[in-house]
């Protein structure tokens, strides 16, 4: 490093080691060349199962291999060719995996997203991408995208993964000349077929296409190559050490770039996937006690809040034992890291031999609560064999890792993005800083730069984030003008982040510098198109949404005064006062404006809000307003960080 916050980062000491202890896959040149050695290293032991599917279903490595090649065969049967495009809707699940390798191996790409989007979206994608074919969750997938004929026209066929092919929407395919196949026809089909030629377009072919909101609200397509993929499966062990057998409980979307990636490269460590819901995953951790989970902040937070009403309902004297073990543990875990120099800023020699001394005193507390407290917690918790877990999809709240830190589960936080296949950076195991988001990946790039003049800024410095690498994409699928705005012409790529680099090449995220939401179930979230709706209400003056790592969208309100206080008097509610409101009227105003939201086409579920605080306005005199009256979206949230700190409940800022 040097005294720029801009590094190359090539593996240290430490990474060479622990990526040594992986099986070498530099001889790939796509990842549909994984699954024969897969096969020929594990064998007959499971590589995924989906115990909740009806029926149930599980894949030996072995049957894996073959099951992705009779999909291979069939597809290709269907006239999928290289550099074809096949649309896939669809949740999580050993099926899910066939068919994307399958198409993988007939040298196509796929198009992906969840069953579960807004039918818009979907069918958007489906005409962007230019699919050829399309492989949908089920026939009430299919016949709620009911797509027109002219669509219909352009598809060479349809594979329903669920279900037969004889429901209503599979015989309209049909009756438009369409093949529509269940998926035992399918691979019934590629037992009948030859296997296609090894795809022969190298590691810059496109391996996949997913879509991410532009802030428009219309889909953006990135395509990830083989490279791109290739680059995460050879790196992430940076991060985990898992070995052969190890158990993996996968809860995320299989279509999100983070699961994906990570799914791809526990595989390939021999591991065995279990696909699970989130109504199912407290049990699940009970019963099949993973070594690995791969999770949004989202999940940590849950987690905490389950073991937190469980303490309030125990008597007094364990509540008392509980947090008193607590609290010396996390002030123990502070002082190590402080005389370990794992903290976000630099320490004087005499504060680190200071903070030794303290966690030397701390120490047999802890190590009693490790012997006889912690490991009940872990197990109440994870089901107890839980080694080291992956956070990712936005930042993780410093009061949620430090109690995980106390009670002996590693979290290693990730960064990045779905443009970045989507690992930049993430945090080793013995290298964890706390609140930060790691080290580069091998070969990756990170630069900070002034977000005006984008001149690069000094170590120390908060900027914006760009990363240059090999996991990052080429450009936007058929958008030359969103991808020269996202990539300069040296080819760095904007994050949108707001961040600095410490001295040994550490990346502390500070903020997002556009306008994306991302909540802690990593949900992105376009605030433009809600806060267009809002506006439109005859209470609202001004709005700006919030809800960066949190659970819920909140709104700063600039109320129109007088229609607020005549709401208040029908309802004989107190009139408010300036940024002042009963939490009734608040409660009343959130009900009436979650209806504005829900009311908009292809609505989501997270698009509504946790609650409203009422704030002063937004002007160009006060600066929170540009001259072209675009909102400072940085100097509104911190002129009213203390509201809202309120309206989630949290301590005001100091």
């Amino acid at each position: 490093m040097t005294d720029r916050a801009e590094s190359q980062w090539s593996a240290s000491p430490r990474d060479r080691q622990a990526l040594a202890e992986r099986h070498d896959w530099s001889q790939l040149a796509g990842l549909e060349q994984l699954w024969p050695e897969l096969e020929r290293l594990h064998g007959d032991a499971i590589a995924v199962e989906a115990p909740h599917a009806r029926p149930p279903e599980s894949l030996s490595f072995r049957q894996l291999r073959q099951g992705i090649e009779q999909a291979a065969a069939a597809f290709a049967a269907l006239g999928v060719a290289e550099g074809d495009v096949v649309a896939l809707f669809a949740e999580n699940g050993p099926r899910w995996l066939l068919a994307d390798q399958g198409l993988m191996r007939a040298g196509a790409a796929d198009a992906v997203r969840g069953s579960g989007a807004p039918t818009e979206e979907l069918r958007y994608i489906l005409s962007d991408c230019g699919a050829i074919g399309l492989v949908v969750e089920s026939a009430a997938l299919l016949e709620r995208l009911a797509l027109p004929a002219e669509a219909l026209a352009r598809l060479r066929f349809v594979v329903l993964l669920e279900g037969m092919a004889e429901q209503a929407a599979a015989v309209a395919a049909c009756a438009a000349g369409v093949p529509c196949l269940g998926w035992q026809e399918l691979l019934e089909r590629g037992l009948q077929a030859l296997l296609p030629p090894v795809p022969t377009g190298g590691t810059a072919r496109v391996a996949t296409l997913l879509y991410t909101s532009g802030t428009t609200g219309e889909p953006k397509g990135v395509p990830l190559t083989q490279a791109n993929l290739l680059h995460q499966l050879r790196n992430l062990g940076v991060a985990v050490q898992p070995q052969p057998g190890d158990r993996v409980l996968s809860v995320l979307p299989i279509w999100h770039a983070y699961e994906r990636s990570a799914e791809y490269f526990l595989l390939s460590c021999g591991c065995r996937q279990t696909y699970t819901t989130l109504k199912q995953l407290r049990p699940d951790l009970q019963k099949l006690k993973p070594q690995y989970l791969i999770s949004v902040p989202r999940l940590w937070e849950a987690l905490l809040s389950g073991f937190e009403d469980a303490l309030a309902a125990m008597p007094a004297s364990r509540q008392k034992l509980l947090r008193s073990a607590l609290a010396n543990g996390r002030a123990y875990a502070l002082a190590r890291r402080i005389a370990q120099d794992l903290s976000l800023q630099p320490e004087t020699p005499q504060r680190r031999l200071a903070a030794a001394a303290e966690a030397a005193g701390r120490w047999p507390l802890q190590r009693l609560a490790a012997a006889l407290l912690w490991p009940k917690v872990r197990q109440q918790l994870v089901g107890g064999s839980l080694r080291t877990a992956i956070s990712g999809g936005g930042a993780l709240a410093s009061h949620v890792d430090g109690f995980f830190e106390v009670i002996g589960i590693e979290l290693l936080v990730g960064y990045g993005l779905t443009e970045t296949s989507p690992v930049l950076s993430c945090r080793r195991p013995w290298n964890n800083r706390r609140g930060s988001s790691g080290q580069p990946l091998e070969g990756t790039a990170i630069r900070i730069v002034d977000p005006e003049s984008r001149q690069v800024l000094a170590i120390g410095q908060r900027g914006l984030v760009l990363a240059k690498g090999p996991q990052v994409m080429g450009g936007y699928f058929g958008k030359p003008e969103a991808t020269a705005k996202a990539i300069d012409a040296d080819g760095w790529f904007d994050t949108g982040d707001l961040g600095q680099l410490l001295a040994d090449g550490t990346l502390v995220l500070t903020g997002r510098a556009k306008d994306t939401i991302v909540l802690s179930s990593g949900e992105n979230i376009e605030p433009g198109p809600l806060e267009e709706a809002l506006v439109e209400s005859p209470l609202v003056e001004q709005v700006m949404l919030v809800g960066q790592d949190r659970k819920q969208l909140g709104a700063l309100l600039v109320p129109r005064r007088e229609a607020l206080e005549a709401l208040a008097r029908q309802e004989s509610l107190p009139l408010p006062q300036a940024t002042a409101a009963d939490p009734a009227l608040l409660r009343l105003l959130t009900r009436q404006l979650n209806r504005l939201l829900a009311a908009r086409p292809g609505a989501r579920p997270d698009e509504r809000l946790g609650g409203v605080v009422l704030v002063e306005p937004f002007s160009i005199d006060n600066g929170l307003l540009t001259q072209t009256l675009k909102q400072r979206r940085d100097r509104i949230a911190a002129r009213d960080a203390g509201a809202i700190a309120a309206l989630y409940g949290e301590a005001a800022p100091a």
